[in-house]
């Protein structure tokens, strides 16, 4: 029993052993197995977290670039906008041909003198012609201005500024053309305009800080000097303002006349600089030069006995002059506070046949002919302070000087004695201005004036005017 037990037990651990060892084996490679897919799975890990990392910053990219992409494509539509905004406003400011900027003026005075208006002279100085008088006594109805500018095309410009007069009709202050796109700083206009000499002559009335022009303007230009001609302009590529210019015309106004000819009748030449001071200050002085050669420029008067007389001159007529301004308002703002400093000197000389004519009068000397040689000047200076926003008050001086005036008909005994030239009598005439006005906006003002007038020999004139001034329309800024 026991050796069979015995041989069973052999038998069994003959056949455990390579079962145990097969065991042994089979454990490794599971174990194998479990450790290559343990290191498979975390590498699959690693490569989806890669995976995921990958595709989130693609997408974060592909969102800024989106993004980007909406971004340029609103900053296009707004500089599409923008530039049809611009090209809109250029449009409306560029006055195209198709829709001018129209403009009137409206202006009206009322007047209360202590001499006649009908009877004013200068005198002195050879009569200007041109509306130098005071306007007329009471009510009255002051000049109206229409203009209507537009640019043409892209290279020229054009203006038409038409005055209707009070007691009816229609003058043509000036028509002409501007060129827009000349080179190097050029500018060539043509037509009728105010002349650039002076600093005063270029502005039109309504933007004067008084209500009439200074006395040397009324004596040596009629009021205000209009050329029929070209003017041809250069602005220099600085910072400090040079402006250069000349001017050709048929010279048919005052000091020069109609003289019904060919080729040119006068001549201009001037010359401006001007710059700032800080912030708060600007200037701009200036030279000027005016040739003309009146022939039979006539003008009317009275003999020693009250009789009509008429007087003609024919020759060469200069006129120099010098200008400067000064403007100052805090940092360049004169919304509240300015002030401005301005004045003119201007020497007329003139030499040539002189006729004296009474035969429409007295008829005691008839027609006689001799010469006339003048070396006069004039100048003024005015200041006007605004003080509040609304509120400004001015003062002017005129001062005319009688200096040189060589008659040859008187001198020479001719006949005609000084007494025959009332007008031409020696007299050096002065003016004190004073000026107060309310601009409640940039489109009305209201102006209470007073001056104390000394033009007429032996006469003083104390004038008193209350003016009003009223723009209506698109109307463009006004010179320096």
């Amino acid at each position: 029993m026991f050796k069979r037990n015995l041989t069973a037990c052999a038998v069994a651990l003959a056949f455990a052993g390579p079962a145990l060892a097969q065991d042994s084996e089979l454990g490794k490679i599971r174990e194998e197995i479990k450790q290559m897919k343990d290191a498979y799975e975390k590498r699959i890990q690693e490569l989806e977290k890669r995976l995921s990392e990958a595709e989130s910053k693609a997408g974060k990219a592909e969102a800024a670039a989106t993004k980007a992409q909406s971004t340029a494509t609103k900053a296009e539509e707004s500089s599409a906008k923008a530039e049809t905004t611009a090209t809109a406003a250029a449009s409306r400011n560029s006055e195209s041909a198709f829709n001018p900027a129209i403009s009137l003026i409206l202006q009206g005075t009322y007047a209360n003198t202590s001499q006649d208006p009908n009877t004013y002279q200068i005198t002195g100085f050879v009569p200007s012609g041109g509306e130098v008088g005071p306007p007329k006594r009471s009510f009255g109805l002051g000049e109206t201005e229409l203009n209507i500018s537009a640019n043409i095309d892209p290279y020229f410009r054009g203006v038409a500024i038409a005055s209707l007069a009070p007691e009816g009709g229609v003058t043509v202050e000036e028509a002409y053309f501007q060129t827009l796109a000349l080179p190097r700083g050029f500018t060539l206009k043509g037509g009728r305009f105010f002349s650039g000499i002076g600093y005063l002559n270029e502005q039109h009335q309504h933007a004067w800080d008084f209500q009439d022009a200074p006395l040397v303007y009324k004596a040596f230009l009629g009021n205000q000097l209009k050329q029929d001609g070209l003017q041809l302009k250069w602005i220099a590529p600085t910072d400090l303002l040079i402006e250069l210019g000349a001017e050709a015309s048929s010279g048919d106004q005052f000091p020069g006349s109609d003289r019904n000819k060919n080729g040119i009748g006068g001549s201009a030449v001037f010359a401006n600089i001007g710059g700032d001071i800080g912030a708060s200050t600007a200037w701009r002085v200036g030279a000027s030069y005016l040739s003309a050669s009146p022939n039979g420029r006539s003008y009317q008067d009275v003999d020693a006995l009250g009789g009509p007389t008429t007087n003609t001159f024919t020759g060469n007529a200069k006129l120099a002059g010098v200008n400067g301004v000064i403007k100052w308002a805090p940092n360049g703002n004169a919304t509240y506070y300015s002030f401005k400093l301005q004045g003119e000197y201007f020497r007329l000389k003139q030499n040539g046949a002189f006729v004296y004519n009474d035969a429409a009068g007295s008829n005691v000397f008839g027609q006689v002919a001799g010469s006339l040689d003048t070396s006069q000047s004039g100048w003024y200076t005015q200041a006007a302070w605004q003080f509040h926003p609304q509120w400004r008050v001015g003062y002017r001086y005129d001062r005319l000087n009688y200096s040189t005036l060589n008659n040859s008909i008187v001198t020479s005994g001719l006949g005609p004695t000084a007494a025959d030239f009332p007008v031409l009598a020696n007299h050096s005439p002065t003016r004190n201005t004073l000026m107060f006005d309310w601009s409640p906006t940039e489109f009305s003002r209201i102006r209470l004036q007073y001056a104390s007038d000394k033009s007429r020999l032996g006469l003083t004139d104390n004038q008193l005017f209350v003016q009003y001034i009223y723009s209506m329309g698109a109307h463009g800024a006004h010179k320096f």
